[in-house]
């Protein structure tokens, strides 16, 4: 079960946290993926990580805030590997700032990087998934696409928006062969979180999950893995929670 043997994926914000744990996960699981990023270097790193699992890959970076950079990374991979079967939208941003202090152009910037940037991604490969009648798309929620954290406002807006693009896209795309899921991990160590997990915010968090600790990248890969897959084939327009607990729980002591 879960062999994606023959297919190929990509995933885009792949090079580093939860997207690259999904992007070996899936290459471990068979597909040929291509994990891509704005920076050489982690690309570079990814895909001879890859490559060291026996799949195919390629050094290809990408600017998810131009379509046509992600219509460049579609045109390459389909050209060098074949028509993507998977994909997973997985670049993000965040920043802790008073909403009442938020400036506009950081409103704009984090809701363009986790908003427009999976809009486009959704757009430019699914085009393709359809006239072939067959697709994956995996989007990256988050914990606040249904809860709202303290003074991260543009995040939680665009993470809310992202669950309900992921929903709209599953009931337009279903009769089409493509399947549209979205995961929302819990608290996961990252880069992007490491400000906020090292303080006592932190510990907080881990306080109220009740499993008592945070989680990590491969367990989010998982889901997707299993999102990827054919035993996922009658599942579409969902957002898993990877949390802990996290979302189910009230009050914890």
């Amino acid at each position: 079960m879960f062999s994606l043997h023959g297919r190929r994926a990509v995933v885009i914000g792949g090079t580093s946290g939860i997207g690259r744990a999904i992007a070996l996960a899936l290459a471990e699981a068979g597909a040929d993926v291509v994990a891509s990023s704005r920076a050489q270097q982690g690309v570079d790193t990814t895909a001879s990580e890859i490559e060291a699992k026996g799949r195919k890959t390629l050094r290809a970076t990408v600017d998810i805030l131009s379509r046509a950079s992600v219509e460049d990374l579609e045109r390459r991979v389909t050209a060098e590997l074949g028509p993507v079967d998977i994909l997973v939208n997985s670049a993000g941003m965040t920043k802790r700032v008073p909403t009442l202090d938020c400036p506009e152009d950081l409103w704009d910037q984090i809701m363009a990087v986790n908003l427009k940037g999976t809009l486009y991604g959704c757009q430019v490969f699914g085009r393709g998934m359809i006239e072939r009648g067959r697709g994956r798309i995996i989007n990256i929620a988050s914990l606040s696409t249904f809860v709202a954290f303290q003074e991260v406002a543009p995040y939680c807006a665009s993470k809310a928006a992202v669950g309900a693009l992921t929903r709209s896209l599953a009931i337009e795309w279903a009769e089409k062969g493509v399947t549209v899921n979205a995961i929302a991990p819990g608290i996961i160590p990252t880069a992007l979180n490491k400000s906020i997990i090292e303080t006592p915010r932190g510990q907080e968090l881990q306080l109220r999950t009740p499993m008592r600790r945070f989680g990590t990248p491969e367990e989010v890969a998982g889901a997707a893995v299993y999102l990827a897959a054919d035993e996922s084939a009658f599942v579409t327009g969902e957002i898993i929670a990877v949390d802990g607990g996290f979302l189910a729980s009230g009050v914890n002591q």
